[in-house]
């Protein structure tokens, strides 16, 4: 196995990221951690998101601020094939601990936005990826990442994926332009197959396994639609937007959303 993933295009983009916080923050760096799908083994290199997170010690101000956002775009005009699927937080040891809105402002980065890199508190989804990279966190550079971050509790995790469900993805139901693509549907099948898994026990699933599971448990009605989303290869064809917004509705209601 190549360091620190599998996947050498992965790989390629991390060190380009790595030497730029280097240069940024010296020895105030104090770490660099893999979560998302690298750290819980369903990355697809043709669609999954390079999800990082780098925590120093060193205030996170504008100057900073404008160093980072030098770096991604540095980054982004690579030509690494993963260039754009970077994703991820520059944070505090005090942030990465536990959940608090009242902490002092991170830097995220998502090539997704508009606004690609924007500072602020991390939202209540930083629960979950707290929980990702507290047990299945991979390393890039610094000391384990499990002593660093408290436990999550299942309750804790519970919440904040019913918090996600009846905020972004209930505003789905009133405009779904976000699933026009069929990536983004396969996505939100997925997503669903998660929240569900989640909401029965209180961890996190990778979305194969997920999906896996919610075929053994969930209504026969909703199989076909999870095995086509687990069938779906970049390229093919899904078309499926009214069943994927009954089975967010479906999951909303099982969440109590």
């Amino acid at each position: 196995m190549s360091y620190p993933t599998p996947y050498p295009d992965a790989n390629a983009v991390l060190d380009l990221l790595l030497s730029g916080a280097r240069a940024i923050f010296g020895e105030r760096l104090i770490g660099m951690y893999l979560y998302g799908s690298l750290a819980t083994g369903d990355f697809d290199p043709a669609t999954s998101d390079v999800d990082f997170v780098v925590v120093t010690d060193a205030p996170l101000d504008d100057r900073v601020f404008a160093q980072i956002d030098a770096l991604h775009r540095r980054i982004a005009g690579s030509g690494m094939k993963l260039a754009h699927k970077l994703e991820g937080a520059y944070t505090s040891p005090r942030t990465l601990r536990r959940y608090d809105p009242s902490d002092p402002p991170s830097i995220y980065y998502n090539e997704d936005h508009e606004d690609k890199l924007s500072i602020g508190a991390l939202g209540g989804d930083w629960i979950i990826q707290r929980h990702v990279l507290r047990e299945h966190g991979v390393v890039v550079t610094g000391p384990p990442i499990k002593p660093l971050i408290d436990p999550v509790s299942p309750d804790a995790i519970r919440e904040s994926v019913r918090e996600l469900l009846g905020g972004w993805w209930a505003s789905m139901l009133d405009d779904a332009t976000f699933l026009q693509p069929d990536a983004y549907q396969v996505f939100a099948v997925a997503t669903m197959c998660r929240a569900l898994y989640t909401l029965e026990y209180g961890t996190i699933a990778s979305k194969p396994e997920s999906a896996r599971w919610a075929l053994a448990h969930v209504d026969t009605a909703w199989h076909p639609l999870i095995a086509a989303a687990l069938d779906w290869r970049p390229g093919s064809t899904f078309d499926r937007l009214p069943e994927t917004l009954d089975f967010i509705a479906y999951t909303l209601e099982r969440a109590g959303k």
